[in-house]
């Protein structure tokens, strides 16, 4: 069971997921925690100010999550046992004030240094969940990540060793369950071999989830959020998006790259090898079924199941004449992105030129430059990807021409269908992307499948 940072973001958050974890206590659940809400930004912010040379702001940024925590644990728990709290929640801040100075005094923030720095979130949120469930009657026990989520050493995108995962959790955890206590874990923190804190990427609570349900061969996996499942599109854009109540693996993968925000990507991969299914809830709404990720999905009346966008797109238009069709030369591309560490979304390619999109990256300018040495080149940026998933565009004809011809009046930068059978992807101004999401919508969703779609 993996709880967001909406989910234990106060007290009252706090003392509804342990009522929802006791619920499941038959089950023998392991949990995994993020860091409260806004909490993982507040500690990058402080970082940076330290980075910097800002002292007082880094400091003002430790003071202030201090006392959410200390207030937090206070409302949660009774004298004795936040009397104990206090002391290790104090000597964690202690730490992270000690970290802060010193980067302040170092002048510069390392990518391993921010790793640490980082890692306080989950931690301290695991620290105030473990005793707020003992005091709710749950047999809870904490497990530090770091001793269980071995990676490498690649800061702030840190590589999970699974073998390694597998075998401290079946040394360290599996007996922790056999004696009927609840671990609980922080999402998102690992460590490397020696102990040096790193993190998985952003949104990696779910990662981790999806590790550990994967390596004990849980049942399900549970990613608890504060929204009633996937919808069919983001409900901020279209008031009328609907629950999907059952996705597959791979419509959901390609959501979740392209925009789907309820979901991190690399979550359904270790769920995917072992066949594990994947629940999407509400924790503030436990007794809604939210959205089933399984292998295989019933058949759909449906052609879509859900349309995703995925802002702050640049196109890098590549153009090479004599070059483009010379052996060696696409690998020269993409050798400079990966050089960059900047990743490709969409690629589309012709006789003379190559277009592709990558999420708005501060070395574009670098990037460019080096594309040079090959060709000439343009980007420009503000643009978007529109994303139509489900596994009955396989079989469907004619489906492109649905699509285009509910958006013919607003300009199509580049097109994408082939690479997986089953989305249909293309790129437009970031201004159109509401627009164009509510036709796409109210063509595609009109009428729907009652044993899919809520």
């Amino acid at each position: 069971m993996k709880f967001g940072g909406t989910s234990v973001e106060d007290a009252t958050a706090i003392d509804r997921v342990a009522s929802i974890v006791k619920s499941r206590l038959p089950e023998r659940p392991f949990v995994v925690v993020s860091a409260m809400a806004k909490v993982t930004d507040q500690l990058l912010a402080m970082a940076a100010a330290a980075g910097r040379g800002e002292r007082e702001q880094a400091l003002d940024g430790c003071r202030t999550l201090r006392e959410r925590h200390y207030n937090t644990a206070g409302e949660l728990l009774g004298t004795g046992l936040h009397t104990d709290l206090h002391t290790d929640l104090g000597a964690e801040f202690d730490s992270l004030d000690e970290l802060l100075r010193g980067i302040v005094a170092v002048g510069e923030l390392t990518p391993r240094t921010s790793d640490y720095v980082v890692s306080f979130g989950e931690r301290l949120s695991s620290m105030i969940a473990t005793p707020a469930f003992l005091a709710r009657d749950i047999p809870a026990i904490l497990v530090d990540a770091r001793e269980v989520i071995i990676t490498d050493a690649q800061h702030s995108r840190a590589v999970p060793q699974v073998d390694e995962i597998n075998d401290r959790l079946q040394d360290r955890v599996e007996p922790l369950i056999e004696q009927g206590r609840v671990p609980i874990m922080g999402g998102f923190i690992g460590a490397t071999r020696e102990g040096v804190p790193t993190t998985i990427g952003r949104g990696g609570s779910d990662f981790s989830a999806a590790l550990v349900g994967a390596g004990l061969g849980a049942e399900r996996i549970e990613i608890w959020t504060d929204v009633d499942g996937i919808k069919t599109t983001d409900p901020r854009i279209c008031a009328d998006a609907r629950r999907i109540k059952v996705i597959s693996f791979e419509e959901a993968a390609e959501l979740a790259y392209f925009g789907a925000k309820v979901l991190h990507p690399a979550t359904v991969l270790p769920a995917v090898e072992k066949n594990i299914p994947v629940l999407v809830l509400n924790s503030r709404n436990p007794a809604n079924e939210g959205t089933r990720i399984l292998s295989r999905t019933p058949r759909s009346r449906s052609l879509f199941k859900a349309i995703a966008a995925k802002n702050r797109i640049t196109i890098i238009e590549i153009v090479a004449a004599r070059m483009l069709m010379a052996h060696g030369f696409l690998a020269k591309v993409f050798e400079i992105f990966a050089r960059h560490r900047c990743a490709v979304d969409v690629v589309s390619t012709s006789e003379v030129s190559i277009s592709l999109t990558v999420d708005s990256h501060e070395a574009i300018p670098q990037i460019a430059a080096d594309l040079e040495q090959l060709a000439f080149v343009k980007y420009s940026g503000r643009k978007a990807i529109v994303c139509l998933v489900g596994e009955n565009i396989r079989e469907t004809a004619g489906v492109a021409a649905q699509v285009f011809d509910a958006i013919r009046d607003i300009n199509v930068r580049m097109i994408s269908q082939g690479a997986s059978e089953i989305n249909l992807t293309f790129v437009i101004d970031e201004a159109d992307v509401p627009e164009a999401v509510r036709r796409l919508h109210a063509k595609f969703f009109a009428e729907v499948d009652a044993e899919v779609f809520d």
